[in-house]
């Protein structure tokens, strides 16, 4: 299925670029079963449910894991200090960056888009790298903050946006944020790994 709306957004060392995209979602369920609106993206702070936040925490950093692996970076881990004003500023629902001394990749989308639709669209940047020519591309550019080696930590959050903010219509905002920051000029060779 082709969302109609989706959009990318990503900032990191200053700086910003946008995109608009269209998202296929034929890939949202993830490969081990657990509570699906974790990876729809219901925002952790609207619900109660301990075991449901621990859930998409765990779904963060074990699916940034498996595709980070793929191009020989190290673990993430859950950074609860970045957490903290990552689903605040989700829940604005302003697309655009935040401005902090972290690096910050954004995606949009209606329908059921969530976290693993932005990861994958994140992701899917890989074939467009140019390892011959290492380097920042605005085309490239969320893939490597997420396959960055020297990258520690993450935090993402998913906002429930009402139709009018980012899109017509109501659309769900992901929000991730990295610690330290990527695409730094002149750091590309070692940072950004080539498929294993």
């Amino acid at each position: 299925m082709i969302l109609p709306n989706a959009l990318l957004l990503f900032i990191s060392t200053g700086l910003v670029m946008g995109a608009s995209i269209q998202q296929r979602t034929d890939s949202v369920e993830a490969a081990e079963p657990y509570d699906e609106r974790t990876v729809i993206g219901y925002a952790l702070d609207e619900r109660d449910d301990a075991a449901a936040q621990e859930d998409f925490k765990t779904a963060v950093v074990r699916q940034h894991n498996e595709a980070r692996a793929k191009y020989g970076a190290g673990k993430l881990t859950w950074s609860d200090a970045l957490y903290a004003d990552t689903q605040k500023w989700a829940n604005q629902c302003k697309f655009q960056h935040s401005g902090g001394n972290y690096g910050e990749n954004l995606a949009a989308g209606t329908g059921n888009f969530g976290f693993k639709n932005g990861l994958d669209s994140w992701m899917s940047e890989a074939s467009k790298y140019d390892y011959n020519h290492p380097g920042f591309s605005s085309e490239t550019g969320h893939f490597t903050q997420v396959v960055w080696k020297n990258t520690k930590q993450v935090a993402c959050a998913v906002g429930d946006c009402k139709a009018g903010t980012i899109f017509d219509q109501a659309s769900k905002y992901v929000v991730c944020r990295y610690s330290p920051p990527g695409n730094y000029q002149g750091q590309f060779p070692q940072n950004v790994g080539r498929p294993q």
